[in-house]
């Protein structure tokens, strides 16, 4: 007879129960097992790595500048301070990766190989890495130069023409930082007095709060009474811009960044911002010039920009090229009296009829010329290269450097950021124009 047992086949499609986890056989993770792990960090990077390059052009680069501070002298006790030619690779390759803060460059120097690499193993904060970049400003400006020389002198950049745009940033402080001159003099009262009471607390301690709280306590009070002061110091400026005598009365100034102001920003919403002034070679689109200012009209730049290239360069542009917001007609004749070609578009004036090269009573020599000269098919192909040079390089500050919001207060601060983008961007483009 034969059995009543099902078949192979049919034995195969019946359904396989759902294995629970504890009945799973599983690599689990250890963690607490020593490992042995031998590396050199040589070799934990590629060779044709970004960083590895950033570090071998500072290496060719003179960092005198960077270490004139430094009091750990061969000879004297103290402990050795951090190479400053590191904390600036390590700024380079951050600001290259869209990286501005010090926590988060800290962070990388811990976790990831090529901040490791250029770290090299030594003593890393984020304070340290905060307070170099904002107390070498000098520095950093002289390296720009210096940079800006040697591209010259391998003729990589020519300097036949330059070209000028602003960008506003957005600055670290909200819009209600922002108050009138009656309500700054009445915080400025209460931080003083705050101030004198954290002084007779000291002289009369409390057990539950210890030395160290009482010093940040004291700190804070001293630093908010500062940037009030600096804020009040900041509103006959703020007025002086004002037209009616109603706006002055309402003018405000911040107390947390007093050098920011309100601007219209390129989404066509207003907030506390700061402009800088890119000046840029068009051929190489190499930063030859740099600046911030605190007004988001552009107007009366053009010409100590152009002086600071020339400054910097040891040489005048060629040509100029501006948008019209730079060309008021006196930074026209200032510019042309240098011996340099301004190129920017002319204004029509509102239900006046004629051509805008058409000369106007009280124009000088200098802007009769530039107006025949922007009313000629040539000019207007040399000035369509401000757009793809200013506006690019725009949108890589903005994108690739991540410069979207300023992490510091104040424009001596912020000169200092956009300093390090600018060196970023020029070593960048070497090594492209090199290879």
């Amino acid at each position: 007879m034969f059995s009543e047992t099902s078949c192979p086949e049919e034995q195969s499609k019946q359904p396989v129960p759902a294995t629970r986890p504890e009945q799973a056989r599983v690599n689990k993770p250890v963690r607490d097992q020593v490992e042995m792990v031998m590396r050199k960090l040589d070799s934990t990077l590629a060779e044709d790595h970004p960083a590895r390059a950033i570090w071998a052009f500072l290496e060719g680069l003179d960092l005198t500048a960077f270490y004139a501070a430094i009091q750990a002298v061969d000879g004297v006790a103290g402990r050795p301070a951090t190479d400053p030619q590191a904390l600036l690779g390590l700024w380079l390759y951050a600001t290259s990766e869209g990286i501005g803060s010090a926590h988060e460059l800290a962070r990388l120097c811990e976790e990831h190989d090529a901040y490791r690499w250029l770290r090299g193993g030594v003593p890393i904060n984020y304070h340290m890495l905060s307070d170099f970049r904002t107390a070498h400003g000098e520095a950093l400006d002289e390296l720009l130069s210096q940079i800006l020389a040697a591209m010259m002198k391998a003729e990589l950049v020519s300097l036949k023409r330059v070209s000028q745009d602003g960008m506003r940033v957005r600055a670290d402080t909200g819009a209600a930082s922002f108050r009138r001159e009656k309500t700054l003099r009445e915080f400025l009262r209460e931080a003083q007095e705050q101030v004198e009471r954290l002084a007779r607390e000291r002289e009369h301690p409390d057990g539950q709060v210890s030395q160290r709280q009482q010093a940040a306590r004291e700190r804070a009070a001293r630093e908010r009474v500062e940037r009030i002061e600096q804020a009040l110091a900041q509103m006959p400026l703020v007025r002086e811009v004002k037209e009616t005598e109603e706006q002055k009365e309402e003018a405000r100034v911040s107390t947390t960044d007093p050098e920011s102001r309100v601007m219209k920003m390129p989404d066509g919403g207003f907030r506390p911002a700061s402009n800088i002034e890119i000046a840029t070679d068009t051929e190489s689109q190499v930063i030859v010039g740099v600046g911030v200012i605190n007004r988001g009209n552009d107007s009366g730049e053009a010409s100590p920009m152009e002086k600071k290239v020339e400054e910097r360069c040891g040489k005048a542009p060629g040509d100029y090229l501006v948008d019209g917001s730079f060309a008021s007609l006196e930074e026209v004749k200032k510019i042309t009296e240098v011996g340099v070609t301004i190129y920017a578009p002319t204004r029509v004036r509102r239900g006046k009829e004629g051509e805008p090269s058409r000369p106007r009573p009280g124009d000088t020599p200098e802007v009769t010329a530039w107006r025949v000269r922007m009313s000629t098919e040539e000019a207007k192909d040399i000035y369509k290269e401000r757009a793809s040079t200013s506006e690019c390089v725009n949108a890589q500050i903005r994108e690739r450097y991540g410069l979207r919001r300023f992490a510091l207060r104040g424009l001596a601060k912020q000169l200092m950021v956009v300093l390090m983008v600018a060196i970023t961007h020029n070593l960048l483009r070497w090594m492209a124009l090199a290879s």
